[in-house]
């Protein structure tokens, strides 16, 4: 039976953007703030702004106390780079993201469900190695951030590598030789 509430041209609820575009800016901004030198944050920076142009919608991160926020929203609010309020009719149009702690654990079984799928998709793909270690990483990313896989940070990765992982996967020797491809192997299988 086709799933006809996953596809990912469907807009974000309340604005025009398309749901994987929205998850692949958070993932750009999410690389751009890592990057270890100003080039490739640069570079990340303008992949998101190209993905973004493509839909008329420009970003910003606002930085605040809580911690900082992606924000997408149509290029009409902005003037030389300010936002305006007054062209605002609608502020449903715009996308806010959390970039600081754990998502929203009111979307867990959604997160939960994605990350499974994702799981499923490289062991499909790659075997049952990969496919267990990508269902390892689902479960440290659902459980410990309620966030998509493919969101997580480098620094949660590290965590996952160094600490989940060998603590909690109880990984056979093959799992712990391959676990750096398994998870590149999940990126890859959620940009496609």
């Amino acid at each position: 039976m086709p799933d006809t509430d996953s596809s990912d041209d469907a807009p974000e609820a309340g604005t025009e953007l398309p749901e994987a575009t929205v998850e692949r800016a958070e993932r750009l901004t999410r690389l751009a703030r890592e990057a270890v030198d100003d080039a490739e944050a640069d570079a990340y920076r303008e992949e998101r702004a190209e993905l973004l142009a493509d839909h008329d919608f420009t970003a910003r991160v606002r930085n605040e106390d809580a911690g900082s926020t992606l924000v997408l929203h149509p290029d009409e609010w902005t003037e030389d780079g300010t936002i305006r309020t007054d062209r605002i009719e609608d502020t449903d149009r715009a996308v806010e993201i959390s970039l600081s702690g754990p998502g929203d654990p009111d979307d867990w079984e959604t997160v939960e469900q994605h990350n499974r799928e994702l799981a499923e998709k490289v062991r499909r793909e790659h075997g049952s190695v990969h496919g267990d270690n990508a269902a390892a990483f689902a479960d440290f990313m659902g459980n410990h951030y309620a966030r998509p896989m493919e969101s997580a940070s480098s620094g949660e990765i590290e965590e996952f590598l160094a600490e989940y992982f060998p603590r909690n996967a109880w990984p056979t020797e093959k799992q712990r030789a391959v676990v750096e491809e398994s998870i590149d192997l999940v990126f890859e299988a959620a940009d496609e």
